[in-house]
């Protein structure tokens, strides 16, 4: 039995890891469990999980915790804020910690675990985005799995077993198109936020369904492979995939392709995650070609999706660029769910804000470089709305 703990266990993949720990409870245990806000949620995952330590970040949901184990035969570990989140995902003898969290918070907490010898279920990408230069070498450095939970680089890890170390020639991520594939560009002015979050395939949080219908996800996870994989950014490709059924392929020195195939269901790259180098049965809907039908294939849209370029050019610069367009991008997505800009306006903020940074000579940054730089960021986006706010014209 293999022990875990979950960062962000109240969210998509979060609970989605619940669940496949409930229907594989022989194969898995939960040490513990870490949440942002929803209390609720939490103190129902702790009686039926029985975790040993519990953190919440929000101070102010912990008297829902303390009253949900009052009725319990035992006694958690009861911790508030980034702090006690860092402490999970650092206790015990937890094998592999899933980290769930959403957007940057999630780097630190990462950070904790990898440094007290924990292996990775990488469910964040921007753990690597923002921090790549400096968890790589941690990884190293500690002896721990870093293993990929998302569909597309767990697809890629999937297909690269048993491939010699040179053998990997390209990447080719795929991407459902989001929301608006059948929407024409001059459209895109009138999206709501209703509009962006219904995704046709997959089911996830409301920021990762934005960040797939401006298909800045697809760029993040060319950075997040670039990084997990070793390879240079002009041998990772994007091509839209409306399926979603092939969750990306690999090309090998001698030209064969190897793809992945599957259902759009996040629960099989985390039980991959959490079970390789082993192969867990499982009786889930199997994939059934002829009912699929048809497989699909085009070249992406840089006019429609221009979030994809700003990717490429920040993961070329290197160094703690990726975390300027990292923490731009989650700052303007959050005042687009805030009904605060348009859609159109998010990939122009990010742009402001990239072209703002000028400390691109630091190509081998620390920890502190990154977090100074995501606060930045975060903050040059919210000045560039003021200015926008104020009537002054920029760029949007």
């Amino acid at each position: 039995m293999k022990k875990i703990s979950i960062l962000g266990s109240t969210g998509s993949i979060g609970t989605q890891t619940l669940n496949i720990v409930s229907k594989y409870s022989e194969q898995f245990q939960v040490v513990g469990l870490a949440a942002n806000n929803n209390g609720q949620l939490l103190a129902q995952q702790i009686k039926k999980f029985r975790p040993e330590i519990v953190a919440i970040c929000n101070e102010s949901q912990l008297e829902i915790l303390k009253e949900a184990v009052a009725s319990l035969n035992y006694s958690p570990i009861l911790l508030t804020g980034e702090v006690g989140v860092a402490e999970v995902a650092r206790y015990g003898d937890s094998e592999s910690v899933v980290t769930g969290i959403v957007g940057c918070a999630g780097l630190l907490p990462t950070i904790a675990a990898i440094e007290a010898g924990k292996d990775i279920a990488l469910a964040n990408k921007e753990t690597l985005i923002a921090g790549g230069p400096v968890v790589l070498p941690l990884v190293e450095k500690h002896g721990v799995k870093l293993l990929p939970a998302d569909s597309e680089h767990s697809a890629i890890f999937q297909c690269l077993q048993g491939v010699p170390g040179k053998g990997l020639r390209r990447i080719i991520l795929t991407a459902s198109g989001g929301a608006f594939l059948d929407w024409p560009v001059e459209q895109l002015h009138s999206v709501t936020v209703d509009d962006a979050i219904k995704h046709p395939n997959w089911s996830m949080g409301r920021k990762i369904t934005v960040d797939s219908a401006t298909l800045m996800n697809k760029g993040l996870e060319v950075i997040e492979a670039h990084y997990l994989f070793g390879l240079d950014y002009e041998k990772i490709d994007i091509v839209i995939h409306p399926q979603s059924v092939i969750h990306s392929l690999v090309e090998l020195q001698d030209t064969s392709v190897l793809a992945q195939l599957g259902w759009p269901n996040m629960c099989l790259p985390l039980l991959y995650s959490l079970s390789w180098p082993e192969r867990i049965y499982t009786d889930w809907e199997q994939l059934d070609l002829v009912k699929v039908s048809s497989l699909t294939f085009w070249e992406p849209d840089h006019t429609k999706y221009p979030c994809m370029q700003l990717a490429y050019a920040a993961g070329k610069v290197g160094g703690v660029m990726p975390a300027v367009l990292n923490a731009a991008n989650e700052q303007a997505v959050a005042f687009f769910l805030e009904e605060k800009i348009t859609f159109l306006d998010i990939p122009k903020l990010i742009e402001i804000v990239c072209e703002r940074f000028t400390n691109q000579n630091i190509l081998t940054p620390t920890l502190e470089d990154i977090l100074e730089t995501d606060r930045w960021a975060r903050q040059e986006v919210v000045r560039a709305f003021q200015e926008i706010s104020k009537g002054n014209k920029i760029m949007l």
